[in-house]
């Protein structure tokens, strides 16, 4: 079975809701919408004005979930300080999953490399998840999209530290760089599972810098925007991406792919196929 991707070129809040009303998908209940604040200093992350309409159309709440690192977001009061500057508290209802203690616990029976996940409790109140990702270079994973939206992205502070630690926490930085990969597409898997499918996928194309929007000091944009995908499968979403960044024509697009193929990235990809809650095999709609 293949997936269905909705694809279009220009990039504006309207566009992004006409894709998500073209998959048809109801978000059940209590939506929680998952996107990155942006590390404070950043220049790249998609803000507010970007993102409304779809938030306001779903009635969703901005979750996100404190940092495993020194910076702006690796505490609550910081972190929220940061969403208000950053306009997300200024337009929308505001959650940091894992303000609070106790993380919640996740099974992955299943795992490559990790057999738990470790989330923010305040994911209990929610029923269902819109997922939007800003696709980019990452220092370490090679690029950032749906997956590890919902696998970094979802996870608690100390969850992160043990995804990226492959089991192992105090290996945060230090972990078999495959391993880190996999646990990745592990913890990815745990909240589709956890939601119980009911997710959906909004990618999109633009300000696409070989840094993530977790950087405080990141590189420029070093390609030009190519657009907005929208979809139900995360896996096919990110491979979907990862081909139109292959086959467009802006020579910038070989330093992007330096970083995502120097850390092996689309291994994520493969991971989480191997896993079974995706595939890499899609149908591309574009969408004029």
């Amino acid at each position: 079975m293949s997936a269905e991707i909705y694809f279009s070129r220009e990039i504006t809040p309207e566009k992004i809701l006409e894709l998500y009303k073209m998959l048809e998908k109801d978000l059940p209940g209590k939506v929680a919408v998952k996107l990155h604040s942006g590390e404070k200093g950043n220049q790249n992350f998609l803000g507010p004005d970007l993102w409304k309409p779809v938030i306001e159309h779903v009635k969703g709440t901005v979750v996100e979930c404190n940092t495993a690192y020194e910076g702006e977001r690796n505490t609550t009061e910081k972190h929220r300080r940061v969403m208000e500057e950053h306009g997300w508290s200024r337009h929308f209802e505001v959650d940091i999953l894992d303000a609070e203690g106790p993380d919640i616990e996740l099974s992955i029976p299943e795992g490559k490399k990790i057999f738990k996940n470790y989330v923010g409790k305040n994911i209990e109140k929610y029923d269902s998840m819109l997922v939007l990702s800003h696709f980019k270079g990452h220092p370490m994973g090679g690029y950032g999209g749906a997956l590890k939206q919902l696998s970094i992205g979802v996870a608690s502070s100390f969850g992160k530290a043990y995804i990226h630690g492959a089991g192992v926490p105090e290996h945060i930085w230090t972990a078999d760089h495959d391993s880190f990969l996999e646990s990745m597409a592990d913890a990815a898997g745990s909240i589709v599972h956890y939601f119980k499918g009911n997710l959906v996928y909004i990618n999109v194309m633009k300000n696409m810098s070989v840094d993530c929007d977790c950087c405080a000091v990141a590189e420029d944009p070093c390609i030009g925007d190519i657009g907005i995908l929208a979809g139900t499968d995360p896996v096919a979403i990110d491979q979907a991406c990862m081909d139109l960044l292959y086959s467009c024509s802006d020579p910038g697009k070989s330093h992007l792919l330096e970083r995502i193929e120097s850390r092996n990235g689309i291994h994520t990809i493969e991971a989480a196929e191997g896993l079974g809650y995706g595939t890499r095999t899609y149908h591309l709609t574009e969408i004029e």
